[in-house]
């Protein structure tokens, strides 16, 4: 049995769930997302509670039906409170701007960066350090997909701690030469 499947979702208060045909809907104050049921696992909703179901033990319906149930969660505390990355920018030069639907990223390259900020995610900076990104959204899945995405494009470097990093990650450092040679 999955130790996370069997155990039912409580919807936070203000999330209302539904299930329309082979989706479940959550509506919350801070929007609606739908999760698609998969056909190895069935969904009950009781009052507040939604609780997941897998249809036999085939091991297709074992592996969903964990992951049915925690999309189903997640989307629920995105509904009613909604999700939060934070990327902080190291470096000299290396700047981030929002200019209406687009960031735009200088990060050492020849060029300007700019990124199309995706439908349902919203971008700001911290207003006490201008070099931290605050990305926000509804849906756990996007919200962490456009930060990686963000990250890739310059990811820290072990010798001098420069570029895109998750707010508090630590990058371990590595001594350059010079530190190397002298050790010996």
């Amino acid at each position: 049995m999955s130790r996370i499947g069997i155990k039912p979702v409580l919807l936070p208060s203000g999330v209302t769930a539904e299930i329309k045909g082979s989706d479940v809907h959550l509506k919350g104050s801070k929007g609606e997302l739908t999760v698609k049921i998969l056909p190895e696992v069935s969904v009950g909703i009781d009052g507040s509670v939604v609780t997941v179901t897998r249809k036999d033990d085939s091991d297709d319906a074992r592996a969903r039906h964990g992951l049915i149930r925690v999309l189903i969660a997640n989307a629920a505390l995105g509904v009613s409170t909604g999700y939060e990355k934070k990327l902080e920018i190291i470096g000299v030069g290396y700047k981030a701007q929002i200019k209406g639907k687009a960031l735009v990223l200088n990060l050492g390259h020849s060029h300007p960066v700019n990124m199309a900020i995706p439908q349902g995610i919203e971008v700001g900076q911290d207003e006490k350090n201008k070099n931290i990104l605050i990305i926000r959204g509804i849906d756990k899945q996007l919200v962490g997909q456009f930060a990686a995405e963000i990250r890739e494009l310059r990811m820290p470097e072990p010798y001098k701690g420069k570029g895109v990093r998750y707010f508090g990650e630590q990058v371990r450092r590595k001594p350059g030469k010079a530190a190397a040679k002298a050790s010996v």
